[in-house]
């Protein structure tokens, strides 16, 4: 789950794991070099059919994002696979799509709540209320399999992962275009679609539907391991120039907006 979660609260207790790669969770964080990445996120009125595809015509209007980059920035080496997602909202849900390039698409995780980062996956982290400190996560591999945590507030502050917070009323689906866990054969990628309900946040944070104009603090990213590697690749929207998703100043700014129909 890239660069993170070395401590982990899992039902109330933390577990240690030990990704390949150390992560910078406590170090001092170097000069911000870059503007955070800024996304308006459209209000629809249809209803979707959670599959994996993103073929309705509302989602065919959301705008793409930039491609992912990697984590520290645009002065390391660009990923080799291009990630990149869309968003809408309605009265319900906030709604995210995402389509990964991947020539080889594998999972092997079906446990809700494993540790998905240890596949390749995508993950979500959403910031809803700028007075609170604490945020939430999501990640979710190609198989469909999702991990949904709540933090008080950053690791290096002192926060504690709580893996007992489940969105209720979360949909997901995620489509293959190829074959999954078969390397006999070349995939183009695979795509996921996510339906978040405002009311899945209750349980931590009350967060309603978002008036036109308001903005939340987001990020999100990719772990992608790549035979050969002696680490982790960890792809992101907006990047921040440390190994540790776990700056939410750090993340972009996710705009609501009305319908420009």
């Amino acid at each position: 789950m890239m660069v993170r979660n070395w401590v982990i609260g899992l039902i109330g207790t933390f577990a240690v794991f030990a990704p390949a790669q150390q992560q910078d969770l406590f170090k001092p964080l170097p000069p911000m070099r870059w503007t955070p990445r800024h996304y308006e996120c459209l209000r629809t009125n249809q209803k979707f059919h959670i599959d994996g595809k993103l073929d309705e015509k509302d989602w065919q209007k959301a705008p793409w994002t930039d491609s992912f980059l990697d984590i520290e920035g645009s002065d390391k080496p660009a990923p080799i696979y291009r990630t990149r997602m869309k968003m809408l909202w309605d009265d319900e849900y906030l709604y995210i799509g995402a389509e990964m390039e991947e020539p080889d698409v594998k999972a092997t995780l079906t446990k809700h709540d494993s540790v998905i980062f240890h596949d390749n996956d995508f993950e979500a982290f959403l910031k809803p209320r700028a007075t609170e400190s604490g945020y939430f996560e999501f990640e979710i591999n190609a198989l469909n399999t999702g991990w949904d945590l709540y933090l008080n507030k950053p690791y290096r502050e002192g926060g504690k992962a709580d893996n007992s917070w489940d969105s209720t009323g979360l949909k997901t689906a995620v489509t293959v275009q190829g074959t999954l866990n078969n390397s006999a054969d070349r995939d183009h990628g695979w795509t996921v679609e996510i339906a978040l309900p405002w009311k899945g946040f209750d349980s931590r944070q009350p967060v309603s539907a978002p008036k036109p104009g308001a903005m939340w603090r987001a990020n999100f990213s990719r772990v992608e391991w790549i035979a050969g590697h002696p680490r982790e690749e960890n792809w992101v929207w907006s990047p921040q120039g440390v190994i540790n998703m776990h700056v939410p100043d750090r993340w972009g700014y996710l705009e609501f907006r009305d319908s420009k129909d």
